[in-house]
């Protein structure tokens, strides 16, 4: 058809295709997920603004995770993105003094709340990455309990940049690099690599683009062929744990372990065991 217009009305057509399109994405949700075998896959969906994590789309995402999260059919979760940039973190837009101080502290407490419920709930969370993280994107990633990530992908805290210091990424950063690490990307704002994301221990796996859903989908499986009650127990006591000292870490988990024991998965699980048969787990938090 194009070729019978002029290049004036080639143009006018793909300008108002444009506009189309952009119009259909402002009504889109700003996440969306499904959920099929104790998998749910929550999806960024504002491609066009970089997914930047918007006070409305730190709560569409925090509204979703929270959806019957105490379901015992729910056993994993998974957030990906549409578009070439995984989160660029905050939209800089909502920062301006015209917002007001009260609206900035909305943001950052949500953001905050967001960050936590992640690694509070009881299913593990696995952040299944493709592009650019940067900012509180960087934060989402590291605030996951697993990350897989292409070999396409970067990461980065290039606040600094424009004059706000990343420092509420920095509390997710600091607890997953070390801290020589953490500080460059967060004095320079200069991103890193997938491969030295993995290497710092920011992300657990890097993989070709075209292998990452399969990927990301073979380890969320993996998790749900186990208890949701004991990886329930496992994942509190995990991140409790790990702000203790030594001795007060080990007397936890010996009675968590004790408590695990006790659970009627944890019996399950060892005769499944000695009986060289596959455990049936009840889920049940007795």
């Amino acid at each position: 058809m194009y070729s019978r217009l002029c290049p004036a009305a080639v143009r006018a057509v793909t300008v108002q295709s444009r506009r189309l399109a952009a119009a259909a994405q402002e009504h889109a949700p700003l996440t969306q997920y499904v959920q099929d075998a104790g998998i749910r896959k929550i999806t960024l969906n504002n491609p066009q603004k970089r997914n930047a994590l918007s006070l409305t789309m730190i709560q569409s995402l925090q509204k979703d995770i929270l959806h019957e999260v105490d379901d015992t059919n729910l056993r994993v979760i998974v957030i990906a993105a549409n578009g070439p940039v995984f989160s660029s973190g905050h939209n800089l837009k909502e920062f301006t003094a015209a917002h007001g101080k009260s609206y900035h502290a909305d943001v950052f407490n949500a953001c905050v709340k967001l960050m936590t419920t992640i690694q509070t709930i009881p299913v593990p969370v696995i952040a299944q990455v493709n592009g650019l993280a940067t900012a509180a994107g960087c934060q989402l990633v590291a605030s996951c309990d697993i990350a897989i990530a292409s070999d396409k992908s970067k990461f980065a805290t290039p606040g600094v940049n424009v004059g706000l210091f990343c420092s509420t990424p920095a509390v997710a950063l600091a607890r997953a690099v070390p801290k020589k690490v953490a500080l460059e990307m967060l004095f320079t704002g200069e991103p890193i690599s997938a491969h030295e994301a993995l290497m710092h221990g920011l992300v657990s796996k890097v993989v070709h683009e075209e292998n990452l859903e399969e990927e990301t989908m073979k380890i969320a499986q993996k998790i749900c062929q186990t208890s949701r009650t004991v990886v329930a127990l496992g994942k509190a006591t995990f991140y409790k744990q790990i702000s203790q000292s030594l001795e007060e870490a080990y007397r936890l988990t010996s009675q968590v372990m004790l408590q695990n024991l006790m659970l009627r998965d944890g019996q399950e699980g060892i005769e499944a065991f000695t009986q060289k048969r596959k455990p049936i787990w009840t889920n049940s938090v007795e």
